[in-house]
């Protein structure tokens, strides 16, 4: 039984991670319909007021499969939302057995839907390959508990650590291979952020640029506290720019603000603090904007402010087969950093990967507070 669980877990899996990128702010779901060990149907959510996965599957074979079990890598929904409770559609099927991948992390609603299935009469097994089924929802799991998103680290450096030169030259620290990853990375994100001094020195588009298919182009949040974008720049004069989301201080002249405002350009207010914007108010502002996941991409004085106030939530660093070979660089991350070595903050659950002579190294911050004894 567990071996057939798993199998099918892992292709309910399969099923989710079709919706991944696409769902915010909900969860990417997978689902199955077996029964005598046959599949009689497969499905997954689309997006955010489409159906859920177990709806769907349950569509495609008529709503009524007396018997059978059905495997959903998320707990099935038990409360009203823009769709009707999953649970009601589960019991009217007639379904006898539910194997859940990983329970809802809302503290609200976590453990209803299969407790309301097992008060009436179903099987329910949960907790079935429950670290992948997390995994790939890990944005969702972060957003929903703490109301902020879930935010990527970037970082494409030299073996001796620097992103770009004295002249500010980053093309191309990385490969072709990474770089594409870094455009998929892009095309599953809610939202891209950038300091100004990115914006002025690159001149980035920000969009997503996938080799075979069309790519998500996420919103590009910009950190602009003295409003210093170009009015020329590509995020401003491109075909999308209400996919532009300007962060000004709160200080910023109201001349400036119409200037902008006039070209359609949305523009976020925010607290600065020591002339800089407040990094913890903007989480909380860009979490009510229901962005789930931001990936942060530059500069060095943006990512080091990150790391210092422990915003980030998962780093990708790319170090790629050069040497600077001096110290006048600009590093990964700039400003104060720790004193002493036992302070830096570490990553777990690290994993290494190979983009031809590229090595990415992707981790989860343990960040340390206070004085060690």
């Amino acid at each position: 039984m567990v071996d057939t669980d798993l199998k099918y877990m892992k292709l309910a899996l399969a099923e989710a991670g079709k919706g991944a990128g696409r769902t915010s702010p909900n969860p990417a779901v997978g689902a199955l319909i077996v029964k005598e060990d046959r599949i009689l149907s497969r499905g997954y959510h689309r997006r955010a007021g489409q159906p859920h996965a177990e709806v769907e599957a349950l569509e495609k074979i008529g709503r009524s499969c007396p018997g059978a079990t059905l495997y959903v890598t998320l707990e099935p929904c038990n409360h009203y939302g823009k769709t009707p409770p999953c649970t009601e559609s589960i019991l009217k099927a007639r379904i006898a057995r539910v194997v859940v991948g990983a329970m809802d992390p809302n503290p609200g609603v976590r453990g209803g839907g299969c407790r309301f299935l097992a008060e009436n009469g179903l099987e329910v097994r949960s907790g079935v390959l429950e670290k992948a089924c997390r995994l790939l929802n890990e944005d969702f799991f972060t957003f929903i508990t703490t109301g902020r998103p879930f935010v990527i680290a970037k970082s494409a450096q030299t073996l001796d650590g620097f992103t770009a030169t004295s002249l500010k030259d980053s093309r191309w620290v990385t490969n072709e291979k990474s770089r594409r990853f870094v455009h998929r990375l892009r095309d599953r994100v809610d939202a891209i952020m950038v300091g100004v001094g990115t914006i002025v020195a690159d001149n980035p588009s920000l969009t997503a640029r996938l080799k075979n298919r069309k790519g998500k182009n996420p919103l590009r949040v910009v950190l602009d506290t003295h409003l210093r974008t170009p009015v020329d720049a590509r995020i401003i004069n491109d075909e999308f720019p209400e996919k532009t989301l300007l962060v000004v201080g709160e200080k910023v002249a109201r001349e400036k603000l119409d200037q902008i405002r006039e070209r359609g350009i949305p523009v976020l207010l925010c607290p600065t603090k020591d002339g800089r914007l407040e990094l913890q108010n903007l989480m909380d502002k860009l979490g009510r904007m229901a962005i789930m996941s931001l990936l942060v991409e530059g500069g060095s004085l943006v990512l080091g402010s990150m790391i210092r106030e422990g915003l980030v939530d998962k780093f990708h660093v790319f170090k790629a087969p050069k040497i600077l070979g001096g110290n006048d660089g600009i590093p990964m991350a700039s400003g104060p950093g720790v004193k002493y070595m036992r302070d830096c903050t570490t990553l777990e659950n690290v994993e290494f990967r190979r983009f031809g002579e590229d090595m990415l190294v992707t981790g989860y911050p343990v960040y340390f507070r206070g004085d060690r004894q």
